[in-house]
């Protein structure tokens, strides 16, 4: 699917790109922490956009699952300052655990032109550890936000970022990823994600 990248270091907003995994309806409620879980994701997806990261959504079998959380929705949505009107996001369906099992979602990476992503979602044993496989034996660089990642118990989740680790991807924090892609306090973005953080 592409060229191998080997040690990536750093998370460079022109080449990066958010990836959020399921956090549908009938699933966040019975995540670990799914309050905190849920706070987070708001704002590292009103950071992202603020910065000019695409934002690629999945959703697991919508019909039985639900859709994409209010909250996210909102954050996905929601216009960026008073000038600018509210924008629209397509979630990808798939029924394939591992995103890159569905066409739909290989095309719109693809299109992206981005081989930085940044992983987010749940289950952090099931659908994020197969995504994160997949894109790693496909060339793409990971980094894992572990405090946006979940799963229903604290060992999977663990016993998952290990092993994701282990096999290549990168863990950080959603604050760190922010200000890495940011820069500098007097780079564009700054004072939005200073006042998201807080």
């Amino acid at each position: 699917m592409g060229d191998i990248i080997m040690n990536v270091l750093r998370i460079r907003k022109e080449d990066s790109v958010l990836v959020a995994i399921d956090f549908q309806e009938k699933l966040m409620p019975v995540m670990h922490d799914a309050k905190k879980l849920e706070q987070t994701m708001g704002k590292l997806i009103k950071g992202c956009r603020h910065i000019g990261v695409p934002v690629l959504v999945t959703q697991q079998y919508t019909k039985g699952l639900g859709a994409t959380i209010e909250k996210l929705s909102d954050a996905l949505t929601q216009a960026l300052d008073e000038n600018s009107e509210k924008a629209v996001f397509e979630p990808i369906e798939k029924t394939s655990f591992s995103a890159m099992g569905e066409p739909e979602f290989v095309k719109a990476l693809e299109a992206s032109g981005k081989k930085t992503v940044i992983m987010t979602g749940i289950e952090a044993h099931i659908c994020v550890q197969q995504t994160t496989l997949d894109l790693l034996e496909a060339g793409y660089q990971v980094f894992l936000v572990e405090d946006a990642v979940e799963s229903r118990s604290k060992a999977d989740k663990k016993t998952a970022l290990r092993r994701m680790a282990q096999s290549g991807a990168i863990e950080t924090t959603y604050e760190a990823v922010l200000f890495e892609l940011v820069g500098g306090a007097k780079q564009p973005g700054f004072k939005q994600i200073s006042a998201i953080v807080k």
